[in-house]
């Protein structure tokens, strides 16, 4: 068992007798109440998504998963098809349970899955990966101003807030846990 303020994105942890995927954790201290955590969580057989706040004082049950190194191959109609890097073995996923993850997974790109007795249960990211601009606006001659931000669409699709200096076609790494820019790569 461990507490609640324990939790992070991504975890798999028993709540009620159901089993949950963390989507999202907010740790919450107002004033001069107790902290508590703020979690948002996918029902692994459901799929459903709930919102629950755990007292600071409260403790919940983290769920031994197996890890499993895959790839994404493609994608099929609504489903995710994944290959097994050890037996070469396809696995198709539902949009449920890689969730959010497609915004940041391009073909071929390394993930682990995570395994709950026996079936797959949610995809794990890198800390950071390396996307494409594919659409921003033009950076401002002269704009020297270096905490000056404008959106970038990515090759998923996925739009990220930018410096100004970033153009079309450069590489930048962005934080999976938050879709935050980090750098732009070289």
């Amino acid at each position: 068992m461990i507490n609640a303020t324990d939790i992070r994105k991504g975890m798999i942890i028993r709540h009620d007798g159901e089993i949950y995927d963390v989507v999202d954790v907010q740790h919450i201290t107002p004033g001069n109440w107790r902290a508590m955590v703020q979690a948002k969580m996918r029902n692994v057989k459901t799929g459903s998504t709930t919102e629950y706040r755990f007292r600071s004082s409260e403790r919940v049950e983290p769920i031994h998963t197996e890890q499993r190194q895959m790839e994404f191959l493609y994608r099929s109609g609504s489903n995710f098809v994944f290959m097994d890097m050890t037996s070469y073995e396809e696995l198709v996923l539902q949009p449920e349970t890689v969730g959010n993850s497609v915004q940041f997974m391009l073909s071929n790109a390394s993930v682990l899955v995570n395994y709950v007795d026996g079936s797959p249960v949610a995809v794990q990211l890198p800390t950071t990966v390396d996307l494409k601009v594919v659409e921003t606006e033009p950076s401002l001659r002269g704009a020297t101003v270096t905490n000056q931000f404008k959106p970038a669409k990515l090759e998923t699709g996925l739009v990220v807030q930018v410096p100004a200096f970033v153009e079309v076609n450069e590489t930048i790494r962005v934080d999976t846990r938050s879709g935050e820019y980090v750098e732009r790569v070289k």
